[in-house]
């Protein structure tokens, strides 16, 4: 792929309501061989070293709905820029440019951060009842770690994808914690 042509990123979690870039174009878009899972532990926006809280990554096997938006080649290197700084504070994240169908049949190679296994604050596959302990007390620089799952799942819901993982998660939080709602963070 050449400088001069339009590039695609892939969103699957807070970039589905806060891109923070501008872009050309926004559309559906379904990412094969990777699923939407709280396997990072985040020790910045949503957590701290002493309590870090969970965000989402994609991890290998499945699929993920999600949104992909296309960036133009004037704005290449600055979105780029933005989303390097933006997702690997901790370097928890790989760059990858990956292969997702729109909801109009069309097929792009798009930018998006796939989960490090490798990499300490991978969290893996928890329980639910441990991934919702562990949102429930957390709170990082941007804000509470339950702001973050519930934004996800608001939006979700919004676009009409059902992700059943992250669905259970906000299910057992509002069985055991009551309805909450705490606006739009990152």
């Amino acid at each position: 792929m050449t400088d001069a042509q339009d590039r695609w990123v892939f969103g699957y979690g807070s970039l589905l309501w806060r891109p923070g870039f501008e872009f050309a174009e926004k559309a559906r878009a379904k990412l094969p061989g990777y699923h939407r899972s709280f396997c990072i532990y985040s020790h910045h926006y949503r957590g701290t070293p002493e309590n870090p809280g969970l965000v989402l990554g994609l991890n290998k096997g499945g699929e993920c709905v999600g949104n992909a938006f296309r960036i133009t080649p004037e704005n290449w290197g600055m979105v780029k820029g933005y989303l390097d700084e933006r997702e690997l504070v901790t370097n928890t994240y790989i760059p990858a440019d990956v292969e997702v169908e729109l909801s109009d049949g069309r097929t792009v190679i798009a930018h998006t951060y796939v989960a490090d296994p490798t990499h300490e604050q991978y969290a893996g596959n928890l329980p639910v009842r441990t991934a919702v302990e562990i949102i429930v007390a957390a709170h990082g620089n941007v804000g509470p770690n339950l702001e973050y799952l519930e934004n996800t799942v608001l939006h979700l819901d919004q676009m009409g994808i059902v992700d059943p993982p992250l669905h259970d998660l906000m299910d057992l939080v509002r069985r055991e914690y009551g309805e909450i709602n705490m606006g739009a963070g990152i």
